[in-house]
């Protein structure tokens, strides 16, 4: 959480919101990422100035270099790797200044010269291939022991060691169960499991983290500069503008800001934290329950993970691991994303209603006047999915985000109109890049490329802007503060997918995908629902406490094979289903990291606000069955019209499954008229026409019932 948010935290002086050192107790007991040493004065300089070279290096190295992707990797590793031990130590509650002790020394050196020396000496080991025990060779007391093989234990270890710092156990449990089988039943021997794991690109340096060099890095540095402009709360003022009034007000805006917001920000638990600081006192001062209040916070900022346009990242992933254009990825989760967050906002609605709850006093929400004129901080946005859509590179699409971001920043800090529009106008030659670079192509000014010639010039317009304004001059640090988050932001999400590679990897050498799939396809019998279930399972057992990108790589390479080849599922289908079933074990209970995040905000039972997030996410549960068995719910060979009435049947489909599982609709609804409620909204929500007509008359029954039996009956309790 960066410190703009800390200072966010406190918005309303008529409420107590705890302080920013009781957010960051909140982080430190439920996301790992906070839990850091503590470096001051010249250290402290030392390494932040580090973290934003390394952020600058990460975007010179994917626009502009031409580096063999065997050797990218494993430097980016060999820099994680040396970063994580720098920030983060060996256990919580670190309390001495500027110390590491010397074994961190010795690990980080041992553990990072691991991957450099892989990519000093690539053209011998590439030409050793297989050979690991050849070359290379240590002389110790006589004895000659493979070099190699050393160095891909100690790196692979080291690393191990860095993901029980940054991201957790859960995940280490998972990848030494995968190796043990790799071991045991897989038959494999020691040099096959390292020159697989550490030497090739199926292991720890293969498809997750050449995604995460090169798309997902570049996405986290562009979210860090939003933050620095703001837009968190330009979005949480944009949510109570459209919801605070209304009923349950508070809950609808964590609702709408954890959508927005959560997209970006790649992380449940930092999503539930940063806005739940302001909505959930927000909720129980309106009067939700805790346990409600933090159930509603958590399942909206999980949700914000499978939100469009960067779906914590994991859409990345998805468009590489599925061999589609990112466009088609971004087009397929809008709806099943729309009815997730339809079923919540129902929800709160509904529980308002039952409770009798008002909405927030319109005197003290931001106005229209107000948010209106910084709409413009939406552009980067704005651009970022136009560039991917019309076909720019995703890394070329995030940097140039990013540079937009700079500008729009610049704009809003800049307090003299006449000033601001010479602030706006430096945007010129960026845009000129963005648009027109397809007509430029074969010019090279000064021998370079047109692209790198534009980029160099608005580069100059930035730091003139910078030095003719004051203000900016101050902008200049937050910009910096964004370089040094979002490197360090980095860290846990390239470590996850590092471990997330080895699991790979096992599946790959071993063949145990196929074995997952024989078993699970044998115990189905050729029923896809039972196949369907059992798939759920393994997804929410293996995706608890795991980050959002290392947990669609595990989903992706464990359990979506098992629907594609064993069931015949639709690639894009059975990827989404994991990927939903992965997510939820966020809030699923027992390790459920989201929803107790919020309880501690909300001083509420972690199990029951567990429960809560649970039920709340009920859409998460229901739609990947829906679109498993009729794809038309993912666009997918149907007609427009289709596609219409899907929609529309969908929603209506969770107004009633909401009802149901509130017990209001306009008015109290008894047991049998909840469960019928539920029943009418599943039979919308599947694609059909029978099951459409079906769901309509039981929704005209239930509405007729309580307008003629109900009449006398209070429209709220």
């Amino acid at each position: 959480m960066s410190e703009n948010d800390k200072a966010k935290v406190n918005t309303s002086p008529e409420i107590e919101v705890g302080t920013a050192e009781d957010v960051d107790a909140i982080m430190k007991k439920y996301d790992r990422e906070s839990n850091v040493r503590i470096w001051e004065g010249t250290p402290k300089l030392v390494i932040r100035v580090l973290l934003a070279l390394f952020a600058i290096y990460l975007v010179w190295v994917n626009l502009f270099s031409t580096q063999d992707e065997r050797f990218r990797r494993p430097v980016f590793m060999g820099l994680i790797i040396l970063f994580v031990f720098l920030i983060y130590p060996m256990r919580k509650g670190a309390t001495k200044v500027n110390y590491i002790p010397w074994y961190d020394i010795v690990l980080a050196v041992l553990g990072a010269g691991s991957f450099f020396f892989y990519a000093a000496n690539l053209n011998k080991i590439v030409d050793l291939g297989t050979r690991i025990n050849a070359g290379f060779l240590l002389n110790i007391g006589g004895t000659s022991i493979p070099l190699l093989i050393v160095l891909g234990i100690v790196g692979a270890l080291v690393l191990a060691e860095c993901c029980r710092r940054v991201v957790g156990i859960p995940i280490l449990c998972v990848a030494t169960v995968f190796i043990l089988y790799a071991f045991t039943l897989g038959g494999k021997s020691l040099r096959t499991v390292v020159y697989n794991l550490f030497y090739t690109t199926t292991g720890i340096i293969g498809t997750p983290i050449g995604v995460c060099s090169t798309y997902i890095v570049l996405f986290v540095i562009f979210g860090a500069f939003l933050e620095a402009t703001g837009i968190a709360s330009f979005f949480i003022d944009c949510a109570n503008a459209l919801a605070g009034w209304a009923t349950g007000g508070p809950a609808k805006v964590a609702v709408i800001s954890s959508a927005l917001c959560g997209m970006v920000s790649g992380s449940s638990v930092g999503n539930t934290v940063t806005t739940g600081s302001v909505t959930i006192p927000l909720m129980k001062k309106t009067g939700y329950p805790g346990e409600f209040a933090g159930a509603v916070e958590a399942s909206a900022s999980t949700g914000g993970q499978i939100m469009p346009p960067i779906m914590g990242a994991a859409a990345f992933l998805m468009a590489e691991m599925t061999n589609n254009p990112y466009s088609y990825i971004l087009t397929r989760a809008i709806l099943p994303a729309a009815l997730y967050f339809t079923g919540i906002f129902l929800m709160v609605h509904f529980k308002a209603k039952k409770m009798g709850l008002k909405g927030l006093p319109r005197e003290e929400l931001p106005k229209a006047g107000m948010i209106l004129p910084k709409i413009y901080l939406i552009i980067p946005l704005a651009i970022l999915v136009y560039m991917i859509i019309n076909g720019k590179t995703m890394a070329t699409a995030a940097v140039y985000a990013t540079f937009y971001t700079i500008t729009v920043s610049m704009v809003s800090r800049e307090p003299v109109m006449g000033k601001k529009l010479i602030m706006a106008l430096s945007v010129l030659p960026l845009l000129v890049l963005t648009f027109l670079e397809e007509q430029f192509k074969a010019v090279r000014p000064l021998g370079m490329k047109f692209s790198t010639f534009m980029m160099l010039v608005y580069l100059a317009f930035v730091l003139v802007n910078m030095a003719v304004s004051s203000e900016n001059r101050r902008q200049s640090y937050t910009f910096f503060n964004a370089l040094e988050n979002g490197a360090r932001n980095c860290l846990s999400v390239a470590v996850a997918c590092g471990i997330a590679g080895i699991i790979a990897g096992v599946v790959t050498m071993t063949g145990l995908g196929q074995v997952l799939i024989s078993a699970i396809v044998g115990v189905a019998n050729g029923q896809l629902i039972i196949a369907l279930v059992l798939t759920m399972l393994c997804c929410i057992v293996l995706g608890m406490g795991v980050p959002t990108t290392a947990n669609y790589v595990i989903m992706a390479t464990t359990c979506a094979p098992i629907l594609i080849t064993g069931m015949q599922m639709e690639v894009i289908a059975a990827h989404m289903f994991v990927f939903y079933f992965g997510i939820v074990a966020d809030i699923t209970p027992p390790v459920a990291l989201a929803a107790y995040a919020g309880s501690a905000i909300a001083k509420a039972p972690p199990m029951k606000t567990a429960f809560n997030a649970t039920r709340l996410a009920i859409a998460a549960f229901i739609v990947p069955y829906i679109f498993a068995f009729n794809n038309a719910m993912l666009f997918i060979n149907t007609t427009p019209v289709e596609v219409v009435m899907v929609i529309i049947s969908s929603f209506v489909g969770m107004f009633l499954i909401a009802a149901g599982l509130m017990g209001y609709m306009l008015k109290d609804l008894n047991w049998p008229l909840r469960i019928i409620s539920i029943a009418g909204g599943l039979l919308l929500i599947i694609p059909g026409t029978v099951t459409d007509v079906a769901g309509l008359a039981i929704l005209a029954a239930a509405i007729a019932y309580q307008l003629i039996f109900q009449k006398n009956q209070p429209a709220a309790a």
